[in-house]
């Protein structure tokens, strides 16, 4: 589910996920970085929802395609 509905919430779809993995790259990180960081967030109750590896590359198409991120020597970052 890319956006939230009545009963989706948000965290649980792409667009809440995308946020979370925005927050995490505060400097770029690999793909392998990024889902570790995600499993330790979510066992330690730190993200509420249960998302797999697929999600992740979704999420992370998603903003490449708005224009968000970008692919750069193996790492994730923000787009300037």
């Amino acid at each position: 589910m890319i956006i939230p509905t009545k009963h989706t919430n948000f965290s649980q779809s792409l667009i809440g996920f995308g946020s979370y993995i925005l927050s995490k790259l505060e400097k770029n990180k690999s793909v392998d970085e990024l889902w570790n960081e995600y499993l330790d967030d979510y066992e330690n109750k730190r993200y509420p929802a249960k998302h797999n590896f697929d999600n992740l590359i979704l999420t992370l198409l998603f903003l490449y395609t708005l224009g968000i991120l970008e692919e750069r020597d193996g790492s994730v970052i923000k787009c300037d």
